[in-house]
């Protein structure tokens, strides 16, 4: 199997600002990423639209009494241009009024992996998440696609 290519306009995370951007090299161009970085930030930081059956963090479901709205079920523009109608992003953003408990830990790992599933058909490689209770409240994952890695916070119980 030939070795993946990627190649994608860069984005920096900036972990103090909880943020990325994109980034402009010395010469004024846009700087190409060509590991699995750029993608896997696409993935965690975009928000995915939630399923069916989900509970919405505003306690909202399909079966409430008051039908969520297209914007309350969020999701990616992107969604739209696959056409194996496969959404991407991923579902962390539901998990922002959870406890702290084993259980939400497990669904941010979950949610994690479920938003990396193109990586075993670039790689041929499952992708690799940890995530582990960083702080009262936050939340630290550790995604990591052919050797490249990242790490992001995730904050709920707000």
């Amino acid at each position: 199997m030939l070795a993946p290519m990627f190649c994608d306009v860069a984005l920096i995370l900036d972990q103090d600002a909880r943020a990325c951007d994109i980034s402009l090299g010395a010469d004024g161009d846009l700087v190409i990423d060509t590991t699995p970085a750029t993608p896997m930030l696409m993935s965690i930081g975009l928000d995915a639209r939630a399923l069916a059956g989900d509970t919405l963090p505003d306690g909202r479901s399909q079966w409430s009494a008051n039908p969520s709205s297209f914007l309350e079920r969020r999701g990616s523009a992107g969604d739209a241009l696959d056409i194996d109608g496969r959404f991407s992003g991923s579902r962390l953003w539901e998990l922002s009024r959870n406890k702290q408990t084993e259980e939400t830990r497990l669904l941010a790992e979950y949610f994690a992996a479920e938003s990396l599933f193109w990586a075993e058909d670039m790689t041929g490689e499952t992708a690799e998440v940890e995530a582990w209770w960083h702080a009262r409240n936050l939340l630290r994952l550790r995604c990591s696609v052919s050797g490249e890695a990242i790490e992001i916070t995730k904050r709920v119980d707000q």
